[in-house]
């Protein structure tokens, strides 16, 4: 599985299979979303998500910095 694909099963496939994706498991609007911003691009080094978060955003609330 390539790392685009890992990144979208606990995403988007994720959200399918619970049947949740009309509010979740994309980026859209109107749908609610927990987002981590990294500096590095996560396709070349996907531990950047968890060793390296530049911002963390939770119910449209900045939690980490």
């Amino acid at each position: 599985m390539s790392t685009s694909q890992a990144l979208q099963s606990v995403t988007r496939i994720a959200a399918e299979i619970l049947d949740i994706d009309k509010i979740t498991g994309t980026l859209e609007v109107g749908k609610m979303a927990d987002v981590i911003i990294v500096q590095d691009d996560p396709l070349k080094d996907i531990t950047v998500l968890q060793e390296k978060p530049h911002l963390v955003i939770k119910k449209g609330k900045i939690i980490a910095n």
